[in-house]
């Protein structure tokens, strides 16, 4: 039975590896480009792609980069993060390539707590939250509105 845990964790190898080798084809880089970009030796990245490593979470992040794809689909995929409920909005604001890692997590955060304030019925406590966490959002973004206004003023 124990064995059964190993095999698990072996196929989840193979399948994280299988997957950035198809992403990386279809993408029409090399190996040796994507080795590159995501700052890896061609032999390692090799070795990930044939199941014979398991990648760390940072790894994962450089491939994912190198191959404009989210780190959080390499995270699944990889057994690091439990997936996720599926959402057409979660999924556009995850495949959107002009927005960064932190901004799509921002967008994230407030789009679930919208949903789970809709789920309570509209408590006062999860009304507070959604509350917060739209106002905290704001605030980063004119924050970043701002300073990218001052920099275009000051070239």
């Amino acid at each position: 039975m124990a064995g059964d845990g190993v095999e698990k964790i072996g196929q989840a190898v193979e399948d994280i590896g299988g997957y950035i080798r198809r992403q990386r084809e279809g993408a029409e880089v090399s190996l040796r480009q994507l080795a590159k970009v995501a700052g890896i030796s061609n032999p390692y990245l090799s070795q990930i792609e044939r199941g014979l490593r398991k990648p760390s979470a940072e790894i994962l992040a450089q491939i994912a980069t190198g191959l404009r794809i989210s780190a959080e689909v390499l995270y699944v995929r990889a057994g690091i993060l439990e997936p996720r409920e599926s959402s057409p909005v979660l999924d556009a604001v995850t495949a959107d390539p002009d927005l960064s890692e932190r901004q799509k997590q921002v967008l994230t955060d407030i789009y679930e707590s919208f949903r789970r304030g809709n789920a309570v019925d509209g408590s006062a406590v999860e009304s507070a939250a959604v509350e917060n966490a739209v106002e905290n959002a704001v605030e980063n973004a004119a924050g970043r509105s701002a300073a990218t206004d001052t920099e275009n003023v000051s070239k």
